[in-house]
């Protein structure tokens, strides 16, 4: 999922004529009809706007044209130049395009009409847009990410290289394993020259990664600061109790807009925060949350949720209550996601009410 739904009516009676568009790196497949199927056409061509608009301006003088696409790995390029001609576009999600039951026959134009029918019957709803700002954030957070990750996978391979030769890892408290000292005394191992070889590449690639995750950070803090809505909101996100500016900048660059958020349950649904539910009839059967969106971003939430419960008595007061009514084996999960699904409530409302958050002096509750 690439963002969030957008709240924004799409009337198709306001419309004559709807394009469904299956876009890849070199062509768009496309096509046409209108409220009486009196005309379906399916076209292919060089995966260029202009084309497509010259075709439209050729075909359909006058005419009210609507476009949509399913989102992707071409990005919102697409979404820009029809939207700056002055056609709507929507940037469907993948799982919410209508499928018919049995299909099982999958091609580009079949894709293309599919979503061509849905948006002439009103079945489709787009993903919010980010504006270009949050496009160049979410650019930084996922390229800080992807370094975190070749981080932690280094070390494992470092520890994985020394226990199968028997090297007993260097001594260090749990929070220091990788600090300074205990990368000098790996540079300082004792080993056969082909182990000392891998040893020396593995550590040089950790610091690679290392120093380019400090220099991301560096950037991500500074763009965020040049960019006054985001700095501002950013602002407002940090001052919930648990929540830093990595998590906060995450945050910002997957939601985009706050304006487009439209009630207190959006964000955790969003971040897959929220309980899955199949119920039927008087009976309600709530399961495990729904673990869907930005995995990074939830697990993220999650860590602010355990600073959280650290630094707020109300956090700590609601985490012990949720605790207390499941099995032990389960509690301290269910009771800290709960905590993260709060933070997203305290977020919303200082996002929708552009200010810090705040805390009742007389009696710890937030305002």
């Amino acid at each position: 999922m690439t963002g969030m739904a957008l709240n924004q009516a799409f009337i198709p009676r306001d419309y004559e004529v709807f394009v469904g568009l299956d876009v890849d790196k070199k062509s768009f497949s496309a096509t046409v009809v209108d409220h009486q199927m009196m005309m379906s056409r399916s076209l292919r061509m060089p995966s260029r706007a202009d084309n497509l608009l010259a075709y439209v301006r050729k075909h359909f003088p006058g005419q009210k044209v609507a476009f949509a696409y399913e989102a992707g790995p071409t990005g919102f390029g697409l979404y820009d130049q029809l939207t700056a001609a002055g056609h709507p576009c929507l940037v469907a999600a993948p799982s919410m395009i209508p499928t018919a039951p049995g299909a099982q026959v999958k091609t580009n134009r079949l894709d293309s009409k599919k979503i061509a029918e849905s948006l002439r019957g009103g079945q489709l709803k787009s993903i919010h847009v980010p504006s270009l700002a949050y496009r160049h954030l979410r650019h930084l957070v996922q390229l800080r990410d992807t370094f975190v990750r070749q981080a932690s996978a280094f070390k494992n391979r470092i520890k994985s290289l020394l226990l199968y030769e028997g090297i007993p890892f260097p001594m260090a408290p749990a929070s220091c394993q990788w600090s300074l000292r205990v990368l000098g005394e790996l540079d300082a191992l004792a080993c056969a020259g082909p182990v000392r070889f891998k040893l020396d590449r593995l550590l040089s690639t950790l610091r690679f990664a290392q120093e380019q995750t400090l220099q991301t950070t560096k950037e991500i803090h500074r763009f965020c600061r040049q960019d006054p809505e985001i700095s501002r909101c950013l602002e407002y996100v940090t001052s919930v109790p648990g929540m830093g500016a990595i998590g906060g900048s995450h945050l910002l660059a997957r939601i985009g807009d706050w304006r487009q958020l439209r009630n207190v349950r959006q964000l955790g649904a969003f971040l897959g925060l929220t309980p899955s539910e199949n119920s039927t009839g008087q009976g309600v059967d709530r399961g495990s949350i729904t673990t869907i969106g930005d995995e990074r971003l939830r697990n993220k939430f999650i860590q602010s949720a355990w600073v959280a419960v650290r630094q707020d008595a109300e956090l700590k007061e609601f985490f012990d209550r949720v605790y207390e009514t499941h099995a032990r084996d389960v509690a301290d999960r269910v009771a800290i996601v709960a905590v993260a699904r709060k933070l997203t409530t305290r977020i919303y409302a200082v996002l929708k009410q552009q200010r810090k958050y705040e805390v009742r002096q007389n009696a710890d509750k937030a305002l």
